[in-house]
Formats: structure tokens, sequence, C-alpha cells
């Protein structure tokens, strides 16, 4: 197990790159501890410990709100980074800048102050969006909000199958309906500090890869100020924020993952040429033909993280429409295709020093790991909205 390094000094973070410090919290803590990690399945401790020294949870926070207002594409670039070390480390990162991001640019009064006290204690934030009884459809909920006018309060219960590192966060945003009497698609965000809240265990966390988010079931049950309810509908949060950025990151987090896969096959193909001088080794064929592959993968994700930047930068109303919708639901289904399609590519390249745990070019941790991708709102659910979508789409991608 990897210590947490000594925190860094406002002036030399500040000398730092995002892309350094990144390089710095995957090569130092996220990487030495990725395999006890996954074996384990425990939450990486080391890791979140350095994006915190590093000041890289809230870095995506405008400026003068305490952070350092970097892009999507710097968090995709981050994510990626991260990516290819530990998966689970980078996950954790990508969803809470999810939440992060949701706040700010959905901010009120009492929002924009928890953000400002979450900045300054680099809070872990998680979500709790997915709920038992809405057949796995997040922009859906049964629990609701009820407000106590007297105490200026909210308190709300809410039996969620998962809720990535719940029990590590220091806050949760809980989606619920507005009132007991809205219909289930009239939901709020709501901010719920996790000293208010209480986490019942429903289930475990045992599954075939990315072990390290940690993200059993729980029946949660929260009571918070009434200003942490967001006054922006869910609807809206979702299309224009959570929805693009989630899928940017998490595609990032994949492409580290197919990078670290690429490496080993780049690394096995390059001793095999070693080896036998003058002659091309039986898996460069097969590694040229995956390269290019990953270079779509690149520039897919890049592109679609531009995509938003360049939205949000001109507060275009295209971040609403089907168009955008189309385009990011898009990214998801084909990225997590992708990753999956790049490491069993590396495996065929790197054959059973690839398919061997006990190997320097070993994929298994990786290939557990990709599979996660197409699950994670299932593609399914996806296809079938954006089959909804492009009935009614009558414009170019």
């Amino acid at each position: 197990m990897t210590s947490t390094p000594a925190p860094l000094t406002v002036a030399e973070n500040a000398g730092l790159s995002l892309l350094a410090r990144a390089e710095l919290v995957g090569r130092e803590s996220a990487g030495p501890a990725a395999a006890e990690v996954d074996r384990e399945g425990r939450f990486p401790h080391e890791a979140v410990d350095a994006l915190r020294v590093h000041k890289l949870l809230n870095c995506a926070v405008p400026v003068d709100q305490g952070g350092e207002g970097a892009s999507l594409g710097e968090l995709c670039a981050i994510a990626r980074i991260l990516g290819r070390y530990c998966a689970s480390t980078a996950m954790i990162f990508a969803m809470h800048q999810t939440q992060i991001l949701s706040l700010v640019h959905h901010s009120t009064p009492g929002v924009a102050a928890f953000v400002a006290e979450a900045v300054a204690n680099d809070y872990l934030i998680a979500s709790a969006t997915t709920e038992l009884g809405t057949g796995g459809d997040v922009r859906s909920s049964v629990c609701a909000v009820a407000r106590d006018s007297d105490s200026d309060t909210v308190t709300l219960t809410k039996n969620a199958p998962v809720i990535s590192y719940g029990e590590y966060a220091d806050a949760i945003l809980v989606t619920a309906r507005r009132t007991a009497d809205s219909p289930p698609s009239d939901q709020v965000l709501v901010v719920c500090r996790r000293d208010d809240v209480t986490l019942e265990p429903t289930g475990n966390w045992d599954t075939l890869g990315l072990r390290g988010t940690c993200s059993p079931g729980f029946l949660l049950t929260a009571t918070t100020s009434a200003d942490l309810v967001v006054g922006t509908a869910y609807a809206e949060i979702s299309s224009r924020t959570m929805l693009p950025v989630s899928h940017s990151v998490w595609s990032a987090v994949w492409l580290g993952i197919a990078d670290a896969a690429m490496e080993k096959a780049r690394s096995f193909v390059r001793s095999a040429a070693r080896r036998s001088p003058g002659v091309t080794p039986p898996g460069a064929l097969r590694l040229a033909e995956a390269a290019a592959v990953h270079q779509q993968f690149s520039d897919l994700v890049a592109a679609s993280a531009a995509r938003f930047d360049a939205a949000a930068s001109a507060q275009e109303e295209s971040m609403s429409g089907m168009g955008f919708s189309l385009a990011m639901n898009n990214l998801k289904v084909t990225a997590s295709t992708l990753v999956v399609d790049l490491v069993n590519r590396a495996m065929l390249i790197c054959g059973i020093a690839g398919y061997r745990e006990d190997s320097q070019y070993s994929l298994g941790r990786h290939l557990r790991d990709a599979h996660g991708a197409a699950v994670m709102v299932n593609n399914d659910r996806i296809m079938n909205n954006s089959a909804q979508l492009s009935i009614a789409y009558r414009g170019t991608l």
C-alpha cells in the first residue's frame, strides 16, 4: 500500500500543470495501489487523498469561486491519465466532476455557499440518481422531498441500488420528486452533507470490474436545509450538464483503460522484435490495426469535449436540443464499445502473456474494468432513448 503524499503548497501546485499533477497522482498513488484496490474491492484512499493534495477535485470550479476553471477537455485529459493507472480512481474522479459541475452550472445562493464550502474543504461528492421501482430510469423518482416550513428543512428517503463511493463521500446529490404530489418525472436535485445522511446498506459490491468504486446499494435517509434543493429542474440539469459531462469524462476513463492496454500490446510487440531483429513480429499487423481504432477513439473523446466547451462558452441553447443529446448518447455507446474492442485486440496481440494474471502483460483487470462501461447506464436504455430522439430529429450531428 502506498502512503499519502505530503500536502503541496499553493505555489508548488501552481507550478505544475493539471496534467502534470494528474500524472503524479497516477504514477505515485493510483497506479501502485491499483492491483490491491481491484483484488480487495477497496476504496482507493491513497489516490483520492492525492487528488486532494494536488487540488484536482475542484479544478473545474471557476477561478472566482476558488477553483482553476478547467474546461471539460482538460477534465477528460485528467480522467484519461488516471484511467491508464487505475480505472476505479479515474471513475471516482469523473463522477465527482459531474456532481460539482452540476452545482456550479445550476447554482442558487444556498448551493453557491455549499460549493464554496466544498472547495475550501476538498469535498468528494457522490450522487444517488438510481432508485428501486423506476426500472433503472434516472429521469424518474419514487421518493419525494418533504418540506418542513417551520424549520426550513427538507427530508427524503431513497432506496438506491447503487451509490458509488457513498460511504466515503463528504456529500451526496440526491434526485427526488419535487413534492409528494409531483409526477415521477418532476424531479429536483438535493444536496445532502454526509453528516445529514443515514446510509443503511442493502447489498454488497462484489463485481467483475471497477471494484474500487465501492458502489453497493443503500437505503438513504436525509434531512437537509431547504436552500440546498437546487432550483433548476433536474430535467434541465441532466440534459445541459450531468448527461454530457458524465458521458464525456466516463469515455475519457475508458480511453485511459484502452491506453494502458495499447501500451502493453506495443511493449509486447517491441520485445518480440528485439528478440528477432529484421523479422516483423506476428502481432505487428494487429498492433497497427488497433492503433488506428485507438486514434479514432481518442479523436472522438476530444471532439465531444470540445463540442461541450464551445456550446457552454457561448451559452448556446443547443445544449438542451435533441442533436446535442444524440451526440452525447452516441459518445457513451461508442466509447463503451471501443474500449472492450481495444482491450480484446491487445489480448490477441499479447496472447497467453496477456491472458495470464502473473505476467507483466496481464490484461485481466483492464478487460474486467472495460466491460463495466456498457452497463453504467445500460447501453440498451440509452439506444432506446436515442431511437425516439432520432425519429423526431431533423438535423445533422
